[in-house]
């Protein structure tokens, strides 16, 4: 009886088995045809092609600049002022106009100091007259002296008599040269060439030394200078050109850093450095001939201190970064993507210097990087 019971339950067990099998066997056989079906509907239908624009990567030669704020000041600037006190009573300028040294710029009434001089010249006839009485009554003293016809007191006296009418003719000549300079300062005559400012006292105005403000103000504006500050960080890469003999080209740009307003050369370093900022003085001359640069305008100074020969650039829209390296995509001969590592230097204008990791002539991407992984198929356009 136990035998017939085991023969039955393995024979249930095989019935219940042998479909479990087929249907695997069945699964199985889906599974593939899905599988080649899906294959051959993704090679019929390939992925879209991404859309990039590239740029070719070049081999050039790349100015090194040091950017800073420049103000601008005139070589020579003079406040005309008066030397002399009196009545301005004329003015030989027009507002603007560009005058020489010694070019006449106004005119102090004379009339008081020609008047003094009169006055200085008659004591100075009278004080000569007194002077010569004097050496002839020494004279007759010291002939009576040797005659024991006088005192020896008498003859001292009169020999101090004549050194003190020496002192005082002395002292008529000096008051009328001081007096004929104050004529001549009646005058009043432009120390420097230049070009003269805006007049600040009018004529019938009593003029004054103490006076601050002066007449008008002249500018040398051909040539200029302009002062500006860099980092001391700075200061090696300029003193490495300078102490081999070379001239420094210091361009100056408007505010907008658009506009070229002139090219000069830089002049000189100062000798310290400002211990709040950490900054350094320089100074760069200017032509001028246009007179773009004007007295305390602000410009924005480009110091060339170098330039790099044959260096690899590409535009700085190709480079990417992430937290760990800086790369870009580079586009293959099939078409692909590939990301390769760089390492990067000076950016000048949209170019940026490329170290390490391109050669001339390679395609990188510059739009629809973001979209992009490596050996991705991407269709072409040039920027």
């Amino acid at each position: 009886m136990s035998k017939f019971i085991k023969q039955m339950i393995r024979r249930c067990k095989d019935a219940y088995e042998a479909p479990r099998f087929w249907w695997s066997i069945a699964f199985i056989l889906v599974c593939v045809i899905i599988l080649k079906s899906c294959a051959l509907i993704k090679k019929q239908n390939p992925p879209p092609l991404l859309p990039v624009v590239v740029s070719l990567s070049h081999k050039m030669d790349v100015p090194v600049y040091i950017n800073a704020l420049g103000l601008v000041i005139p070589e020579t600037s003079v406040t005309v002022k008066t030397q002399i006190n009196g009545q301005l009573i004329q003015v030989f300028f027009k507002e603007g106009q560009t005058v020489k040294k010694g070019d006449l710029i106004a005119l102090i009434d004379p009339r008081p100091y020609q008047a003094q001089l009169l006055e200085y010249q008659g004591q100075l006839m009278r004080d000569l007259a007194l002077l010569d009485n004097a050496r002839l009554d020494l004279n007759r003293y010291q002939k009576l002296w040797k005659q024991n016809s006088v005192a020896k007191q008498v003859l001292d006296t009169q020999v101090a008599l004549v050194k003190q009418d020496e002192g005082i003719v002395q002292i008529d000549r000096g008051l009328i040269q001081v007096t004929k300079l104050n004529l001549i300062y009646c005058n009043i005559t432009s120390p420097t060439d230049g070009q003269i400012g805006i007049q600040l006292v009018n004529p019938g105005n009593f003029v004054q030394t103490s006076d601050t403000t002066g007449i008008a103000v002249v500018n040398l504006l051909n040539p200029i200078d302009v002062i500006f500050s860099i980092p001391e960080d700075s200061i090696p890469a300029v003193l490495e050109q300078t102490n081999q003999g070379k001239t420094l080209k210091a361009e100056a740009y408007d505010r907008t850093q658009q506009t070229l307003l002139a090219t000069g050369n830089l002049l000189t370093v100062d000798n310290q450095i400002d211990p709040t900022t950490g900054m350094v003085k320089l100074k760069a001359v200017y032509d001028n001939q246009n007179r773009f640069l004007f007295p305390n305008q602000f410009v924005n100074v480009k110091l060339l201190v170098n330039l790099l020969h044959d260096v690899i650039t590409v535009p700085t829209a190709a480079i990417q970064h992430t937290t760990q390296s800086t790369y870009v995509y580079v586009i293959n001969p099939d078409n692909t993507a590939h990301k390769k590592e760089i390492m990067t230097g000076i950016t000048k204008n949209n170019d940026t210097v490329v170290q390490q990791g391109l050669i001339a002539g390679e395609q990188v991407v510059i739009e629809g990087a973001d979209k992009l992984v490596d050996n991705a198929k991407v269709t072409i356009t040039h920027g």
